[in-house]
């Protein structure tokens, strides 16, 4: 499954897949002077080889495996590196935690991280400039990628239409996460568009006015938006 959808001026465009036992999107991004991918799903590297698609990076928001599924073949084709906030690890995969709790073997092609983003990076990408902002809570690895030109946010699993990422997995913690959501996002313009691992998209003038989460949990935050 995929859609289309342009961005600013015509200078980028977007088409996002969605795939995999979670339907998460991957999102391929055509900018003025090459392409990148943020987060590679299972199916999206067969999905890219029917669109022509010529991959200069891969970003990953995190590790999980509905989030990598794809990560070691889309780097292969291609030859591109893969960039993220940690190395590879099946403790982040989730792989781990499938054999030791449901005794299920969930096996996720080893990828390699080549390069480690650090918080608050800003990343020159493709002749264009994404800020990482490092967001744990869902996973301890957990980057957005603001694109401040385009008023653009690759969420992942951080920020959703109507709710915020599961914290019930190893490392999650929804007082990071919220504490997280405010001191990165807050600061934002309230037109970004936040376009996340899963579901619609949505702005965060919507979220700060109507995520039941952030409202309950972020005193004043209805006041203030």
């Amino acid at each position: 499954m995929s859609n289309a959808f342009g961005v600013g001026k015509g200078m980028a465009d977007f088409t996002f897949f969605t795939g995999g036992p979670a339907q998460t999107h991957g999102y391929w991004v055509r900018a003025a002077q090459g392409q990148f991918v943020v987060d590679a799903p299972e199916g999206m590297a067969q999905w890219l080889r029917g669109q022509g698609a010529k991959i200069e990076a891969l970003l990953l928001t995190h590790q999980h495996f509905d989030h990598v599924g794809d990560a070691a073949e889309v780097a292969a084709e291609y030859g591109c590196p893969i960039l993220g906030f940690a190395q590879h690890s099946k403790a982040l995969t989730l792989e781990l935690l499938y054999a030791a709790s449901a005794g299920v073997e969930l096996s996720i092609p080893a990828f390699q991280v080549s390069r480690l983003l650090k918080a608050g990076e800003t990343l020159q990408l493709c002749g264009e400039r994404l800020q990482c902002l490092h967001l744990p809570g869902h996973s301890p690895d957990s980057l957005a990628f603001h694109w401040a030109a385009r008023e653009i946010l690759f969420g992942g699993d951080v920020l959703f239409a109507g709710s915020v990422g599961r914290t019930d997995l190893p490392g999650g913690s929804m007082t990071q996460l919220l504490e997280g959501i405010l001191r990165e996002l807050r600061p934002l313009p309230e037109a970004t568009r936040v376009l996340p691992g899963h579901g619609p998209q949505t702005t965060l003038k919507r979220e700060w006015q109507v995520n039941p989460y952030l409202q309950e949990s972020l005193p004043g935050l209805r006041s203030q938006a």
